[in-house]
């Protein structure tokens, strides 16, 4: 599976952004695609993930509410929807997806998933 994140820009706080990940190649594997984000000098960090049939969701407490995560299953597309922006969202975000049937607690880590796209920058300014 190949994966391809875009959307990432530059924003003002309070704007809104809309990231996409495009998944190409045996999606028929894919069970759920994660959003991650890693900001200069910290770990990365675990933004949303959503189960690819029934689109169950789930989010790190500080992005529930600004954040919405999205899929469309014919386009093999996932959204992360940004809302609310701040300076401290600023970071690479990373798309991720896992072939195996984890509970939806363990999607909240990055060892959950078996592939990873290249980041797409987004910086927030005061």
């Amino acid at each position: 599976v190949q994966l391809q994140a875009s959307g990432g820009g530059l924003v003002q706080a309070g704007g809104s952004l809309r990231l996409s990940c495009v998944a190409s190649g045996r999606t028929f594997s894919n069970n759920a695609v994660g959003w991650f984000r890693q900001a200069p000098g910290k770990e990365r960090e675990f933004v949303a993930a959503i189960r690819w049939t029934g689109g169950t969701t789930r989010y790190a407490d500080s992005m529930r509410g600004r954040f919405t995560i999205s899929r469309d299953s014919a386009k093999n597309t996932v959204y992360l929807q940004m809302n609310s922006l701040k300076p401290e969202d600023t970071a690479v975000y990373y798309c991720a997806c896992t072939s195996r049937n984890w509970i939806m607690g363990m999607l909240a880590s990055s060892s959950a998933y078996n592939y990873w796209g290249q980041g797409t920058q987004v910086t927030v300014s005061s």
